[in-house]
């Protein structure tokens, strides 16, 4: 405030008293002009919520050395056209700021905005503004500070130190200086030069994996979902899992989001199934989705962890027994399909989807890993047991496809022969750069082939047999029909056909060499699971 005997006058910078004021009876005129802090002018303003014209001007900054020259101009506007009649003498309390000098290095100008920009142009644009410029002959440590890289003596050819007028209280840094000298020169003039980019090690095989599998299963007709990792401890019983299921190894959030769900996921399949079930509910009948995340799965025996303080660094076994605690996380991939997987249309009637496309996109997701993949018979919950196949990689179980069973589907709400299928991602390696496949310029040699089996028997056992018993000769075999028939067959006999490309990389195949190879491939199958030719 500004005071004087009577008590307070006015709020400085902001708001004058009543006291004060000039009335009809008014005579004698006293004249003040100060220059206040800015800051402090904006914070009295919205303390007392007395927003006026001169709280706007001195809260932007005014111009501390104009004060004595405004007083004068404003006595000599009474005297011309109010008749006053001045008295001699003035009164100064206080001095303003003191002048800043900064330092700038000449060249940096011309360094950051990538012009051709000298020094004889600095010092011209600078005093075009209004500032006071004086050579330096070396340069202060202040500007290394402020410089964007390290720079020697002997590339800053000079420094010179820049007064700022006092009616540009925002002239601070060297910055400013050389946005001043940019802004006059020609923001138009700056190139359009992009940085050079900082080698990298691009993406992390694992980063590979995922893109690669999400742009198959994408370009398959699959829609990536994504779902929240918080599940009801019921899901479990839902699955029909049983006790010692490794899936019922959940961790339990001590403050999770709803108490409805206060597990973390050991699978992705209540989230697609979820998903499933909302679309279905909003009229969209025919639905393909996927999912890439990680699962939770706490170890049977694992302490909870300690609670550690923040008063001190945790001690080397508190920090063993904090990652002890940690769970296992793993990443999924898994699909659900309901309805039709080719819609009908001119092209066609179109198909509903089946276990087969479930099992086909497991087989999908190995192809994008650079990855072969076996396919068995199982019984894993929450499948149907006898439209349920296990998936390997290199012998070990890796996922499940399939279609689920009907009471799980029940209990969810979803449509009879809703397929799905969930591998763990973490167990294929990251695919390889792709490589072009040497192709032989010579014929290829077609043969059938048909086996006689039992119905129990996978047509993917008598398919690896059939790969195994062939040899190098063998280019591609595909199953291409199923038959049974007891009056023909035999009761408990099925007949798988198979088609078999040999082909030789260096010269024709006979078909001698090619009958031998099928031979060779028959008595294979023979040996592994009793296969014998149909007749």
């Amino acid at each position: 405030v500004v005071t004087d005997e009577s008590g307070p006058i006015a709020l400085a910078g902001v708001m004058g008293g009543g006291s004060t004021e000039i009335s009809d009876s008014t005579t004698d005129i006293v004249l003040e002009a100060a220059h206040w802090d800015p800051a402090s002018i904006a914070r009295a303003v919205r303390r007392h919520k007395l927003p006026s014209e001169a709280a706007k001007r001195f809260e932007r900054g005014v111009d501390p050395a104009i004060a004595a020259v405004a007083l004068q101009r404003a006595v000599d506007l009474l005297v011309e056209h109010g008749g006053a009649r001045p008295a001699p003498g003035f009164t100064v309390v206080g001095s303003g700021p003191a002048p800043v000098q900064i330092p700038l290095e000449v060249s940096r100008a011309a360094r950051l905005s990538g012009l051709a920009i000298d020094e004889a142009t600095v010092r011209a644009r600078l005093e075009q503004v209004g500032c006071a410029v004086l050579v330096r002959d070396e340069p202060s440590t202040h500007v290394a500070e402020h410089s964007a890289a390290p720079i020697s003596p002997a590339e800053l050819g000079g420094e010179i130190l820049v007064t700022p007028p006092t009616w540009r209280p925002d002239l601070t840094d060297p910055v400013d200086l050389v946005e001043e000298v940019v802004r006059l020169e020609g923001y138009d003039r700056i190139p359009s030069t992009l940085p050079p980019s900082p080698a990298g090690i691009g993406l992390t095989g694992s980063q590979r994996l995922r893109r690669s599998v999400s742009r198959e299963l994408a370009a398959a007709g699959y829609s990536e979902v994504l779902s929240y990792p918080f599940v009801a401890p019921s899901v479990h019983d839902v699955f029909g899992l049983a006790a010692d299921d490794p899936r019922r190894q959940a961790v339990r959030l001590a403050n999770p989001l709803s108490d409805a769900e206060p597990e973390m996921r050991t699978s992705l399949l209540p989230g697609l199934l979820a998903t499933l079930g909302r679309n279905l509910g909003r009229g969209n009948r025919d639905l393909a989705v996927f999912e890439m995340g990680l699962v939770y799965r706490a170890a049977p025996s694992a302490e909870p962890p300690p609670q550690l303080g923040v008063t001190r660094r945790p001690t080397p076994a508190e920090l063993i027994s904090v990652e002890r605690a940690i769970p296992e996380q793993p990443r999924h991939v898994a699909v659900a399909l309901t309805g039709d997987f080719e819609l009908p249309g001119w092209l066609g009637p179109g198909r509903a989807g089946d276990w087969t496309d479930a099992l086909a996109a497991a087989r999908l997701i190995a192809r994008a890993a650079g990855a072969a993949v076996t396919v068995r018979k199982a019984d894993i919950p929450p499948w149907h047991p006898g439209r349920c196949a296990e998936v390997l990689l290199d012998g070990a179980v890796v996922g499940a496809a399939g279609e689920l069973h009907p009471r799980v589907l029940a209990e969810l709400g979803l449509p009879e022969r809703t397929c799905a299928m969930e591998l763990n991602l973490d167990r294929f390696p990251p695919p390889r750069p792709a490589s072009a496949p040497e192709l032989s310029s010579f014929p290829p040699v077609l043969l059938d082939l048909a086996l006689v089996v039992a119905e129990d028997v996978p047509a993917a056992e008598v398919l690896s047999a059939v790969e195994a018993g062939a040899g190098q000769l063998l280019e591609s075999v595909r199953l291409f029909d199923v038959y049974a028939d007891e009056s023909k067959l035999g009761r408990g006999l099925k007949s798988l056909a198979f088609a078999l490309r040999f082909r030789a990389p260096d010269r024709t195949l006979t078909i001698e060499e090619a009958t031998a190879a099928r031979d060779q491939a028959v008595a294979e199958a023979h040996r592994r699971v009793g296969a014998t030719i149909r007749g």
